[in-house]
């Protein structure tokens, strides 16, 4: 790995902003990449796999250290505790490093950082961990289910435990293995522009392999693709242009289940992005009104910055507390999106540090937090129209029991689909959504 400027130095750079500074990790890497465009695509690859992986492994990494430190994980400076993560993840999970390289970078890197008195524990721990990782002894799953299957998934014990608690340990199980698996990065062409058809052949072009999506499992994703093969999306010419919009396949059924009709008033009550209002305003083709809220100026700038890459004149973004009544537009939709706060459990493929800030107390905050704001936002559905409730987390307090709280609390509202997404089952995200009509004569 070339070394003019020390790629090592940024990803243990990354890896201190997010453990100290408690900055997301997707943020500070993608900061980093959009800061250095000019190393090769090698180069920005190994920065990412590095620095991802060894957040999401991180408490498997910490149970391989503490076997062979007499000075645990917890105790350790952050800089030589995070150069022991970042070296023993490419022991275990990258062939291609040598272990002597991992080992001497990592002694390396430690002297820069003004630790050079520390460099021999740092090398004997590595060595200790290259010659013996085979002999690794993990908990028993039969005597501690749940330490198990947390230092095995580097998942927090009471994510574990409640997963288990709702969808039983073998469906955890696929959970936990699927939340480690490259997230696909896939697009959804803006039917206002561009044929799916000519997007692919723009995309090719541009040397970036589209693929469709199965048909038999999505049917209705037939302008949707997983795209590879380029450096970065700024680079393509083609979303620069607004061809084509950067979406989960999961976050798209949300417009699918929503089904505007032409002419129809939209509504997104927690919109940013953007993506699923302007997937709403792409189905109206031209016709009705979406409007796009969220609770900060910063958010409503994303999604104006969105909407005016895609070309789109029958959308606007505006700022407003989804928690606030708005007297202005009781009655006014005839579909109303509440994608609403949550725990993001369902994401953490992409968004690889969520699973160490939350808790079960945040949770049911959340839960808490997304009762009241669809209390506020039903009123604003006109009889007859539609409300559609979505979170991308995998939790039942903030789904199903959400949404059957709901229906018990607002007997005007009728559910009429509800559907729970695992990731081990698509390609697509942990998400959830359910369908609810207001009944025309209530």
């Amino acid at each position: 790995m070339t070394d003019s400027v020390n790629t090592r130095e940024l990803i243990l750079g990354i890896l201190l902003e997010v453990e100290t500074e408690k900055n997301y990790s997707h943020l500070v890497i993608r900061s980093v990449l959009e800061k250095y465009q000019y190393l090769d695509k090698r180069e920005r690859a190994f920065i990412t796999r590095v620095s991802e992986g060894t957040i999401q492994r991180k408490i498997e990494l910490d149970y391989i250290i503490d076997q062979f430190s007499r000075v645990k994980t917890k105790k350790m400076k952050p800089v030589i505790r995070e150069i022991l993560r970042m070296s023993v993840y490419q022991l275990k999970y990258m062939d291609a490093i040598p272990a002597s390289a991992a080992c001497n970078e990592a002694v390396k890197l430690a002297k820069r950082k003004g630790f050079a008195s520390l460099g021999g524990f740092v090398n004997g721990v590595l060595r200790n961990i290259s010659r013996n990782l085979t002999a690794v002894t993990y908990p028993d799953e039969e005597k501690e289910p749940v330490r198990a299957l947390s230092v095995r998934y580097s998942m927090p014990e009471w994510i574990v435990e409640q997963w288990i608690l709702d969808y039983g340990s073998a469906r955890t199980k696929e959970i936990l293995r699927a939340s480690l698996t490259p997230a696909p990065l896939t697009i959804r062409t803006n039917l206002s522009r561009i044929t799916p058809e000519a997007l692919r052949e723009r995309l090719a072009l541009e040397g970036v392999t589209a693929q469709p999506l199965e048909k038999e499992k999505y049917p209705e994703l037939s302008y949707a693709f997983a795209i590879s093969g380029f450096d970065y999306l700024n680079g393509l010419s083609c979303f620069r242009e607004g061809l084509f919009y950067v979406q989960d396949i999961s976050s798209m059924l949300v417009a699918e289940y929503a089904a505007p009709k032409p002419g129809d008033r939209c509504l997104d009550v927690c919109a940013a992005p953007g993506g699923k209002s302007i997937h709403l305003a792409e189905k109206l083709d031209g016709t009705g009104r979406v409007v796009a809220r969220d609770l900060s100026e910063q958010k409503v700038a994303l999604i104006e910055e969105n909407i005016a890459r895609c070309g789109l004149k029958n959308i606007t973004a505006e700022c407003h507390d989804a928690t606030v009544y708005d007297e202005t537009q009781k009655e006014a939709a005839d579909v109303l999106i509440a994608d609403l706060p949550c725990s993001g459990l369902g994401v953490l493929r992409r968004k690889t540090d969520i699973k160490y800030r939350t808790s079960a107390a945040d949770c049911a905050a959340l839960a808490a937090l997304q009762r009241q704001i669809l209390s506020v936002v039903c009123g604003y559905v006109r009889p007859g129209g539609t409300l559609i409730y979505s979170t991308c987390t995998i939790n039942r307090a903030e789904n199903e029991e959400n949404a059957a709280w709901f229906a018990a609390e607002h007997p005007q509202y009728e559910l009429v689909a509800m559907r729970q997404m695992f990731p081990e089952e698509q390609a697509g995200d942990g998400f959830f959504i359910a369908k609810f009509k207001r009944k025309a004569d209530v």
